[in-house]
């Protein structure tokens, strides 16, 4: 047996290891930046705004872990998520600086 098999099953094991953190913690902390932004931009009162993100936070949680391990690239993957958490967060941040309901 070649010494490339034991490399190629760490490198596979840490890659699902990166997916796996990426498609339940940092998916979590994504999809609720994600819901605080929508519930800030959905109309009525804030109660049915709330309950409207929650419902939809289900859907952005289940499509963003199944695209944790469907994506080709583990970089591309964190990078992604990231993004969209630091773009959520700032616009959740500038949304109540301005003034939008809590």
């Amino acid at each position: 047996m070649s010494r490339a098999v034991p490399k190629l099953r760490v490198a596979s094991a840490r890659a699902v290891a990166a997916r796996v953190v990426a498609a339940v913690p940092l998916n979590y902390a994504v999809t609720s930046a994600l819901t605080m932004l929508v519930a800030r931009l959905l109309p009525g009162d804030a109660a049915q705004a709330s309950i409207g993100a929650t419902t939809l936070s289900f859907a952005i949680f289940a499509s963003l872990a199944m695209t944790a391990f469907t994506v080709r690239s583990v970089a591309k993957l964190w990078f992604g998520l990231v993004a969209t958490g630091l773009v959520a967060g700032a616009a959740d941040w500038a949304l109540i600086a301005v003034g939008g309901r809590l």
